[in-house]
This record gives structure tokens, C-alpha cells and sequence, in this order.
């Protein structure tokens, strides 16, 4: 049965042909699973808009996005085929080629990770919070990504931390507390709650990987290079009509998460306007979607000097840039 392009099927958004360029039928395009790293939201806008407004289809493909979650290991459901490709994190995928996983990125919608230390208003700089002593309350995975960064950067030591529980109360009744965040979700959460926090957005600051990135295996990039070509192509179209009108984007992920409100999707979009997450650094004139040899090296030499990698990581089972978009996306 054919299947609109607005249905939500078994907890996933799924499209037929029917805005494709020429008359393919759904048949003819090529299928593919994308899996995500969480719950729809702002920060996925871009797939979610190239979805809904048929750019998947303009470029010949048949895509289904799957939500991520806290049980979902996308990178198991990558090598295992589950997935075709996967929105991903470079020290994720460097943890996985380390591990022998065929897994390599192909490209980064955001130059920038929203990831960020949060406080309240008395607290004006990363360098106080360290000089201070002020608990920071950080998630586990924290210790294998940026908290190690923040050590070795600022000077902070382990008997600050405190662990975080995905909670802001403790946040809201403590003004001493300093907690890790998510650039639209906690601080709006602490908004709500009546605090107006200062937010140290980490790659403002230095901290060097990108964010929401674009991993495939190496099996799909010997076996159907021109598929993965297609998708990061319409993908980063679809991230640069999304920043300019969300609201297709925003109907498929309101469906695929009704917890997910219209205020705070619009908070999501306004920070990442405003931090130039997908549009700042180098996509400002390289495209949205870019990614150079330079900044994967500062990623690989951060991971060595905190220990995350191996000395002998060869970058060139980690990325590719091949598949980047020919005619850049620009912002």
C-alpha cells in the first residue's frame, strides 16, 4: 500500500514517491534507514525537513528515519545492517574504528557541538567555575568526551564532579551548582523554571568535534557510493531550507515526538541561528555539511593528548571527504 509522506508508521517516518522529479515510481528509488541519536527535535530539523518536503525523493531515494534513544546503540544497528547510515559524533566513530568497526563519517551537519557547561547569572567564565570549585554535575559519557577536554584546557580536577541525572532541579534550588547541557534543552528547561542561566556553549571555547554528523559503513561506501552521495546531498539542502522555513520539518518531528513542543522547537531553531551551529565556521563558506583535514586533526590529536585514542589512529578509517556536496550548500 502506498504510504503518504506525513505517516508515521510503527515509530518511524516513512515516504513514498510522490514528489520525485521524474515519474519513478516508489519502487525504482533507492531505500534506505537512517537512524538518529535521540528523539526528534530541532537539532535533526534537517533530515526531518529533506523528508518532508521531498528532496529525499528529488535525489532518487526512498529514506526512513528511525529514532535514537537511551536504549539504542546506533552503531550496532549500522554494522549489524539495521541501519544504512547513522547521525554520529567523531569520538564515537574514532571509538569504533579502534574497536575494528567498519564505520567512517561522511559528513558534519553542525560545525560546532552544542554540548556546553551551564550556571547561574553570578558566574561569568569557565575560568571562575575552575577557579571557584563549583560542583559540576556531569553525565558518564561526559568522562569519555569533553570533560577530559576541560581538564586539560582549564585545569579542572575529578573532585568537582558530581553526577548528572538528567534533572535540572538540583540546578534550580542551588545557585553554586554547574551542570553540563544541551545548547536548547536544559536551558530552556531552567528558563521555565525561572532561572536565566549563563551557557558556555564548549565549542565556542575550543572544544573541537562536530556534531550531528553523517556515518555510514565502509561496505555502503564501496557497495552504493552514489546512494550516500545522494543522501548527504539532499541532507544538507534539506538543513539549508530548514533554518529558512522549519514548518515541514517541524510537522514530522511534532508526529515522531509528541513530547516535543512548538515553544521549544522554536528555542531550538533560535539557538542555533544564533550560535551558528550549522552555518558558522568553515560552512559559512565551504557549505553546510563540511568538514577539512584540519579540524579532524585537531579532534585526533585532542582524543591522543586526553587518552580517548591511540597514538597509531589512522584518520583515514575515520572520514572521508569524498562525498561531500560538489556544489556547496552555502548558508
Amino acid at each position: 500500500m502506498a504510504v503518504n509522506k506525513h505517516a508515521v508508521i510503527s515509530g518511524s517516518i516513512m515516504i513514498a514517491g510522490l514528489l520525485s522529479l521524474s515519474p519513478a515510481s516508489a519502487e525504482e528509488l533507492d531505500k534506505l534507514v537512517f537512524g538518529t541519536n535521540w528523539y526528534a527535535q530541532a537539532e535533526h530539523g534537517g533530515f526531518y525537513q529533506a523528508l518532508a518536503t521531498g528532496l529525499y525523493e528529488d535525489y532518487g531515494l526512498d529514506v526512513e528515519i528511525r529514532m535514537g534513544g537511551p536504549q539504542i546503540n546506533g552503531t550496532q544497528l549500522l554494522v549489524s545492517g539495521r541501519y544504512d547510515l547513522l547521525m554520529g559524533y567523531p569520538i564515537g566513530n574514532v571509538n569504533a574504528v579502534e574497536k575494528g568497526l567498519p564505520v567512517m563519517t561522511v559528513a558534519a551537519s553542525m560545525q560546532g557541538d552544542p554540548q556546553a557547561l551551564i550556571a547561574h547569572p553570578h558566574v561569568e567564565s569557565i575560568e571562575q567555575i575552575r577557579e571557584e570549585g563549583l560542583p559540576v554535575y556531569i553525565a558518564t559519557f561526559a568522562h569519555s568526551t569533553f570533560w577530559p577536554w576541560l581538564k586539560a584546557e582549564y585545569g579542572f580536577e575529578d573532585d568537582v564532579v558530581h553526577a548528572y541525572t538528567f534533572s535540572v532541579a538540583p540546578f534550580l534550588n542551588n545557585k553554586d551548582i554547574v551542570q553540563q547541557g544541551y545548547l536548547s534543552s536544559e536551558p530552556f528547561a531552567m528558563r521555565k523554571g525561572g532561572v536565566e542561566p549563563n551557557v558556555f556553549l564548549l565549542s565556542d571555547h575550543g572544544y573541537p568535534p562536530y556534531a550531528t554528523t553523517i556515518e555510514t559503513t565502509t561496505d555502503m561506501i564501496e557497495e552504493r557510493p552514489d546512494v550516500v552521495k545522494r543522501f548527504v546531498q539532499a541532507s544538507m539542502e534539506g538543513w539549508k531550507s530548514y533554518l529558512e522555513n522549519p514548518e515541514p520539518g517541524n510537522e514530522l518531528i511534532m508526529k515522531e515526538n509528541p513530547e516535543m513542543t512548538p515553544e521549544q522547537i522554536a528555542y531550538g531553531i533560535e539557538k542555533m541561528k544564533e550560535y551558528e551551529l550549522v552555518t558558522g565556521g568553515d560552512a559559512g563558506t565551504m557549505g553546510i555539511g563540511v568538514m577539512t583535514e584540519e579540524r579532524w586533526q585537531k579532534i585526533r590529536d585532542f582524543m591522543v593528548e586526553a587518552g580517548l585514542a591511540s597514538e597509531d589512529l589512522d584518520l583515514s578509517r575515520v572520514y572521508t571527504l569524498e562525498f561531500l556536496p560538489e556544489e556547496p550548500v552555502l548558508p
